[in-house]
């Protein structure tokens, strides 16, 4: 297995972190490091990995950086283009994004055109402009490795098969920390509560998206891209156990399922040594300790947000773009306790029904209908 040089966009979030722990593990090199404005994570993390490159988003933070590394030689960039210099940068051969929301687009475009391999943890990327992004990957020769333990699943259940063999693609969900609430109980639910996710380990916003189902809305959406899958043959059950990361079923009826830990560094390793497999730091699944795997379906009544999600799935064009914006909006606005949890679907909707969807669009397009939905959700 070739020593993969590796850009960490995002590093010192949930994925970002345990990326490290991987490329530390699997003996890998580090080109750059980037946070948004986490400066002493990002220098313990720097002296550390000795990148050539780091940058904070925010300016103050990457001045405060600049001091902190003075004495190491290491480059520090500040402001959003540092993230596309670093998804570029020549000596990375891959580059994990890890970055959270739409602000991972345009690094992810830059990175696929270096062609690079792109270990994508930014599920927005491809929600929202992912027939644009997956075509320029095919056209640069850009390999686009899924990281989110859901489709790395599936993209490991896919491996020596015939796409055209599908029947259908099975989205495993926790259900989140709500699961079996009542729309009363929910009405009252507080950020700190819909943070407790019962299995995984992962940011305030993804674990919000989690509590809301809309975390698995998206992952439907990406399905659709990565997979080139159409709606109709992407499905997704309630899994409790989080032991079976996903599943597909076969025109046969055979159905294959990848099973291990909730442990995120699996799904990080194996796109960072695809199409090997090696020894990392995560512990392998004890059958023997297992609890029963259920299985049962999607509560859409309780949790509108997946089903205004395969809505817009189902419109496609800028639709998904404007969902997303509203959402990241609306999950700040309800970790800041501006809004209660079932404000999060009615700003959603809300934005939906208002922008018309443009079809085909362009980057300028969905970068446009990401604006005008988050000045919606705002209002």
């Amino acid at each position: 297995m070739m020593k993969r040089v590796i850009s960490v966009l995002g590093s010192t979030g949930s994925i970002g972190t345990q990326s490290l722990d991987v490329i530390h593990a699997c003996g890998m090199s580090v080109a750059a490091l980037t946070t948004y404005r986490s400066v002493e994570l990002l220098e313990r993390q720097a002296r550390r990995f000795h990148p050539t490159l780091v940058a904070a988003v925010d300016e103050t933070a990457a001045a405060d950086l600049k001091i902190r590394l003075a004495d190491t030689g290491i480059r520090v960039l500040s402001g959003r283009e540092s993230l596309t210099e670093a998804a570029s940068l020549p000596q990375a051969d891959t580059v994990i994004t890890a970055v959270v929301g739409v602000a991972g687009l345009e690094p992810t475009l830059a990175a696929i055109d270096a062609k690079k391999r792109i270990a994508l943890a930014n599920k927005e990327t491809l929600v929202c402009a992912g027939e644009l992004v997956m075509r320029r990957a095919e056209e640069a020769g850009a390999e686009v490795i899924p990281v989110d333990s859901e489709h790395s699943a599936i993209f490991q259940c896919l491996q020596g098969n015939r796409r055209d063999e599908v029947k259908r693609l099975i989205l495993t969900a926790s259900g989140g920390p709500f699961f079996g609430k009542s729309k009363d109980e929910l009405e009252r639910v507080t950020p700190a509560q819909a943070l407790k996710h019962p299995n995984w380990s992962m940011g305030a916003k993804v674990t919000i998206d989690s509590a809301t189902l809309m975390n698995k809305g998206l992952e439907v959406m990406e399905a659709m891209r990565l997979y080139r899958m159409p709606l109709e043959k992407i499905s997704v059950v309630i899994h409790r156990e989080s032991i079976i990361h996903s599943l597909v079923e076969y025109c046969d009826g055979a159905q294959l399922a990848q099973l291990g830990t909730a442990d995120m560094r699996l799904p990080i390793q194996y796109a960072l040594s695809y199409p090997h497999r090696v020894t990392g730091p995560a512990e392998p699944l004890d059958l023997l300790s297992c609890p029963p795997l259920t299985f049962t379906p999607p509560d859409l009544e309780t949790f509108p947000c997946l089903a205004l999600a395969m809505e817009a799935a189902n419109i496609g064009g800028t639709a998904p773009a404007v969902l997303n914006g509203a959402n990241e909006v609306a999950v700040g606005l309800f970790l800041k306790g501006s809004i209660g949890f079932y404000d999060i679907p009615a700003l959603v909707e809300r934005a939906l029904r208002e922008l018309v969807p443009v079809p085909n669009p362009s980057l300028e397009e969905i970068l446009e209908a990401d604006r005008t939905a988050r000045i919606i959700a705002m209002r």
